[in-house]
Formats: structure tokens, sequence, C-alpha cells
């Protein structure tokens, strides 16, 4: 969960890191630090915080060079300090090395190298491959590939790293196992990224690494070879589909306010092309030529982690309801650790935001070993999701930056809607059925956007509840999962504790913490759980608690209940959750600034988790 960048080419290499590391700053922001390759060897700048705060000493460096590496992290091993920042060298600081991923057998290779003679600086596991090449480059007095190449070989984990080495200036050797990176390919340059928000200012020809690469890359050109054969493999340059301007804030002073507004575009996005209104379907070409496994399957397991699995929660209401197939619903955390009915009749569906989720990447894993179908929903092209599953669907969403993730989320759960629809269709739903709920998603794009005119009255309720301490969120079928994703947006990004419950929970338990300060947000929409919800919002009212309601009609009875009233344009029960999201959104992003927070940074978190 860091972020790498590197360069080589003719160009200054300091600015192109230092504004790589800004776009990727949103992958971890604990401490970063540059490696330059000048006459003497590496230089090297490095400090705990945030990228802003290494470009001031970088400023007050004579740092200088055509070849270069560069790190943000997200501390796994070692606290977030100056000395534990990358890039981190070896002993004879012959090498310096840049690391995403965990190294789960560091402590057996330290022990090892210290006897050896090996002394350590930091407490990291990053430090441990470094020494180890430095040692395996000395001892077997071998190149500089083959004693990446041969510690490489030792290590247990995941990695992405980029290595430079005094001996051999003009080379920077590259290789992943777990964790992304991405090749830029320009005009005698040459980009290195864990992902194309760097690199696409500069060139959109890319080379995707696959698990177990490697890449020596020098001015003249690169090599890609297998790491364990030494095989020079032939890859192909593809073209990026993405632009500054998306990956920049605009007139929006947060990234995370920016994509929750993108939303009226994404949604229409994500269905443009695919929903078949006329006919009450939808065609998904990603996935079309694999229907029959679709239809004959006897169980869905849908796995994912964090906003994801509550997207999936939602598939599972729609897939079961239209389709008639069941789906059961894991972390991917979970999934790859027990024993799962998984065979040749199961289809697990994958769904990621980033497309490189490690858990989510380990279930996809065991799921195939099973000889289950995979099918991968992410947001990234070329991502290890998409390539290491059969078949799959993008989500159309564009970059999303924000840590806390609000624009992928819907579009993820606007691509299972239309999956529910399409295995609907063969599993015999009626056709009114179908064009109704098609025809409401169309509508989508124009009701979230009279959702975000609604912003300024929503910033007026989270004045209101700046202090409080916790939040309990309720809905009832498809709106659990919204409850549960508006709850973890605010504990996300303001701090707040937050639970999301069944609402008929509520009687089970947490309705011993409901008094005069316990905000209480309801998801009522006028379907056939409507009476319930409204027998749940009487008790809490007579216990005191606030309410917060949203709903998709007013009606006298919410409004004498509710302390506020928030309702969204929604033309279809089963359509309410996408669009009762935004508000949940806007509510978690007001209160966070007005709290002071780090909105598109919170604490402790990071956008794209690559490790266990």
């Amino acid at each position: 969960m860091c972020g790498i960048v590197g360069y080589i080419g003719k160009k200054d290499a300091v600015p192109i890191l230092l504004k790589g590391l800004q776009r990727l700053e949103y992958r971890g922001y604990d401490s970063a630090g540059i490696s330059v390759m000048g006459t003497d060897g590496s230089q090297i700048v490095k400090q705990a915080g945030k990228v802003s705060e290494l470009s001031k000493t970088v400023d007050d460096s004579p740092v200088s060079g055509t070849i270069g590496i560069a790190h943000t992290r997200w501390a796994t091993h070692g606290e977030p300090n100056d000395i534990n920042a990358h890039p981190h060298t070896d002993a004879s600081e012959t090498f310096s090395l840049v690391h995403n991923g965990i190294i789960e057998n560091h402590s057996s290779l330290r022990t090892y190298l210290q006897e050896k003679g090996v002394s350590f600086k930091t407490e990291t596991d990053t430090e441990v491959l470094v020494q180890l090449i430095g040692y395996l480059y000395q001892k077997e007095e071998t190149s500089f590939e083959q004693a990446v190449r041969s510690a490489l070989q030792e290590v247990v984990g995941a990695y992405g790293i980029a290595v430079t080495c005094k001996n051999e200036p003009d080379t920077i050797i590259v290789a992943r196992l777990g964790s992304p990176l991405v090749l830029g390919v320009g005009d005698e340059e040459y980009f290195i990224a864990s992902d194309a928000s760097p690199i696409v200012e500069y060139t959109r020809k890319v080379v995707y690494l696959d698990e177990g690469e490697m890449v020596c890359i020098h001015p003249n050109g690169y090599k890609v070879k297998n790491i364990k054969k030494d095989l020079i493999l032939s890859k192909e340059i593809k073209e990026i589909d993405l632009s500054v301007e998306q990956i920049e804030k605009g007139n929006f002073p947060h990234f995370m306010l920016k994509e929750i507004h993108e939303q009226a575009q994404t949604i229409p996005d994500t269905l443009r092309g695919r929903l078949l209104v006329d006919k009450g379907t939808a065609h998904l070409g990603g996935i079309e030529d694999w229907i029959p496994r679709f239809e004959q399957a006897h169980r869905i397991y849908i796995t994912a982690c964090g906003t994801s699995w509550h997207a999936g929660l939602i598939g599972k209401y729609l897939i079961e309801e239209y389709a008639g197939i069941p789906v059961h619903v894991e972390y991917a955390s979970e999934f790859r650790y027990r024993r799962n009915i998984v065979d040749k009749d199961t289809l697990v569906l994958a769904i990621s935001q980033s497309g490189e989720t490690a858990d989510t990447l380990a279930a996809i894993k065991k799921a195939k070993e099973k000889g289950a179908l995979t099918v991968g929903i992410c947001n990234v092209v070329g991502s290890s999701i998409a390539r290491e599953t059969e078949c799959g669907i993008y989500t159309h969403a564009g970059p999303e930056i924000g840590v806390a993730s609000t624009k992928a989320f819907t579009a993820q759960v606007t691509v299972l809607y239309m999956l529910a629809l399409r295995l609907g269709k063969s599993a015999g739903m009626s056709a009114i059925e179908g064009r109704t709920l098609a025809k409401a998603l169309s509508e989508i794009g124009v009701d979230a956007a009279r959702v975000l005119d609604q912003s300024e009255a929503i910033e007026k309720v989270a004045w209101e509840y700046k202090d409080v301490e916790n939040f309990l969120y309720l809905g009832r079928g498809l709106n659990f999962p919204v409850a549960l994703e508006g709850a973890l947006k605010l504990k996300e990004i303001s701090y707040i504790h937050a639970e999301g419950y069944p609402a008929a929970e509520m009687k089970h338990g947490p309705i011993a913490l409901i008094d005069e300060k316990m905000p209480v947000v309801f998801l009522a929409p006028h379907d056939l759980t409507f009476e319930k919800v409204l027998s749940n919002i009487h008790e809490v009212k007579a216990r005191k608690g606030k309410i917060i309601t949203l709903t998709d009609k007013k009606t006298k009875d919410l409004t004498d209940l509710s302390d506020h009233l928030i309702v969204v344009p929604s033309s279809h029960p089963r359509v309410f959750p996408i669009l009762a999201t935004i508000p949940l959104q806007l509510l978690a992003y007001h209160l966070a600034v007005i709290r002071g927070c780090n909105v598109d940074q919170p604490r402790n978190l990071a956008k794209s988790v690559t490790v266990e």
C-alpha cells in the first residue's frame, strides 16, 4: 500500500519524481523519499510526513540526475519516521531500493544476514531485501541483475520493487509479485509507477507487468524477463485511456467532493451501451461468451473487501430476487482461509475498485484452483484482477483519488443491477418488470444531479452533529448494505464511531445505546418495508434519539417524527439504494470538513490495499 515512481531518460529526474509522488500520495502518505543516481552513487533524501514536506527538503538539497526512484509510504513494518522511510540501501550503499508489499520471511532472512555480519539500521522488511541483494552481489561476485534475481528467489511474500546500483548507474531494475507496477514508454525515456496516474502526463504508452516479471531498463531500451527462468518475454505496449484532468481536483476543494459530484456522470457512463431499456435487460460484453456457465451455476460467491463488500451485499439481494441463484457474500480475507463449497458449478464474482486488492486476488486464485468460473468487477483497465479472472465487467467510474470510495461504489452497484437484469432475463423475469427497473436505472443520472443539489442543506445538518461521538445507521433489505456503507464512510473520514444495522435488529441490542445524544440515520423508502421502518423510527423517537431520515417521498408521518428529512427523487424502490448513498457520502464529507479532518487522506488508511 505504497506508491513507487521512477524515471530514466535525459531530463532532470527530480521534478518528475516529486510530481509522480504527489499523484500517488493517495496510496500512502506516512513518509516519502527519493534516490537519484549521481556520479558518486545514490543521492537520497527522505523523511516522515507528506510529499509536500519532502519537496521542501529537496529544494534545499543539491539533488539532481537523470535516473531516479521514489516512494511514498504506508507503514507496515516499523513506524513512519525518517529512518524507516524509503528508499533503503544495503550496508555498502551500493544498492538503493523502494518497495511496495510485505516480505513475510523477513525475520528469518534478517537473522541469517546478521549471522553473516550484516548490520541493520531500520525495523523494515524492505531493508532486509536490499541487504540481501547487497550480500549476494558481493558474495557471488555477480551482476546487478543476477543479484536481484537471486534475492527474489529467497523471499516469501508480495513485492513491487525498483532498484538502482551505483556500479551500473545507467540501469533501473523493477520486479513485481503481488504488487502492481507499470512501465511507461516515452521518447528515449522510461517511467515506472504503481499505477498510470504519474505517467499520463508524459506518455500514454505503457507495459503492464504480470506476476513474476522483472524489467531491466536502460536509457536506450528495456527487457522484460521472467524472474525465475531468466527468459526474455514479449510484452504488448498498450494505450492508456486517462487524462490529466481526471486526476486533478479542478475547482473542488477535495478529490472526495469532486468524485461525489461526478456520480451524476459516472453512473450513466457505466450504463451506457449496456442497458437495454426497451428489452428490460443489459448486454455485458465482457461476460456474454460465458453466460451459459452463469446460467448453469448452482451458487454464486461474491468476494470483496470494505466498500466493495457492501456492494456485493446489494448484488446478493438483486441476483437472488431476479435470477433465483443462491448467492453468498464473503470478505475475501475470510474466503481464502476457510473451506468453501466451491467447485466447477460455482461462479466466484470478485469486486475491487483498484483491481489490485491482495486478499481478493488470493480468493480468485483459490477459486480457480477449485474449478470455479471467476469474474471480475473492477475500475482499472489492465489491473491484476482484470487479468487474473476469466471474464469481467469494468465500472467506467474513472480514476478515484480520494481514499474513501464514493463513485466507484455506486458504479459497482450499477454493474450489479445490470448483471441481475441479465441473469433475470435468462431466469424468466417478466419483460414488464425488467423494463420498469431498466427505465428507472436510465434516469439515475438526472436524479443523482438533483440529489447533489441538496449538498448545502446536508451541510447544515452536519453542523448540528459536529460534536457527537456515535452514529447509528439503519435500513432493511437492499438498504441494509447502504446503512453499512454510510456508517463506514463516516468512520473513515470523520473518525466518528458509527455502526450500520438491519433496522429490525435495533431491538436486539443497539436500542440500549439510544438517548438524546445519539443520532440515528434511517433509510425509509416507501416499499414493502416502510411500515416496519416507521415503527423503528417511533421506537427511537420515544427514547429521545435524534432522527435523520432518507426517503423517496415527503409524508406527514416522516416530517413529524424526523429531526431532519432528506428526500431523494427515486422513481423505483429498487434503485433507491444508489441514490440514497449520495446524501450519506455528503453527510460524512461535510462532517469531516467541519471537524478539520483530512478528507482525501484519512489517517491510517491507503487507497489500494495490496498487502494482507
